[in-house]
């Protein structure tokens, strides 16, 4: 038990690591529904809502196209590649091949140049429905961006970027699924990039 009368030595967290960075918020006034992490949790979860709609008529659900489109763009080959990629641990990633390949959209082979390694490629029906992504999660990324200036936009863009720059520095990470902050120019009000 601690006692409040005392005062101990305690090291500070990441998150307080950096004293001249602005404090946004505080214990006294903190409220859930202002957290930024509360609203980003809202936005991801209308998003994947608004993704399951869309992919209602076909054989995919919303946890099954990152995979897919990872496969489809050669991001991926192997479930070790997509579980990071998708950052997913070995045994959810196993569970997902499985469902996709009872669907008919991937098929899983060993490896021609080692025995360990099993690959893993689309079918063609998994490469027909990988090709109909891009334009479900454009139309469903349009809709929640409904309102946004050009300029907006990118700002949105870059901003979480930074933040995920600096989530990726208080977790040491250095990976090639890490992003770091790299702003993005800031261009005309005409411009349109589709996330």
């Amino acid at each position: 038990m601690v006692n409040p009368n005392t005062t101990a030595e305690t090291t500070p967290s990441p998150a307080s690591a950096c004293p001249s960075a602005p404090a946004f918020y505080s214990a006294e006034t903190y409220l859930p529904e202002d957290s930024i992490g509360y609203l980003m949790r809202r936005i991801l979860v209308s998003l994947a809502q608004s993704v399951e709609t869309e992919l209602a008529g076909s054989a995919l659900t919303n946890a099954q196209w990152l995979p897919l489109l990872k496969l489809s763009s050669g991001t991926a080959s192997t479930a070790a590649e997509l579980a990071r990629h998708c950052q997913l641990d070995a045994g959810a990633m196993t569970r997902m091949l499985d469902r996709l390949e009872a669907k008919g959209l991937c098929q899983r082979s060993r490896s021609a140049s080692d025995r360990r390694v099993i690959d893993i490629r689309l079918t063609e029906s998994g490469q027909r429905a990988a090709q109909t992504l891009p334009g479900v999660l454009s139309s469903v990324l349009n809709a929640h961006l409904q309102g946004l200036t050009a300029t907006e936009f990118e700002t949105l863009k870059t901003l979480l970027q930074k933040m995920l720059s600096n989530a990726a520095a208080l977790h040491g990470a250095s990976g090639p699924n890490e992003p770091t902050y790299e702003p993005t120019p800031i261009t005309s009000p005409g411009f349109s990039d589709a996330a």
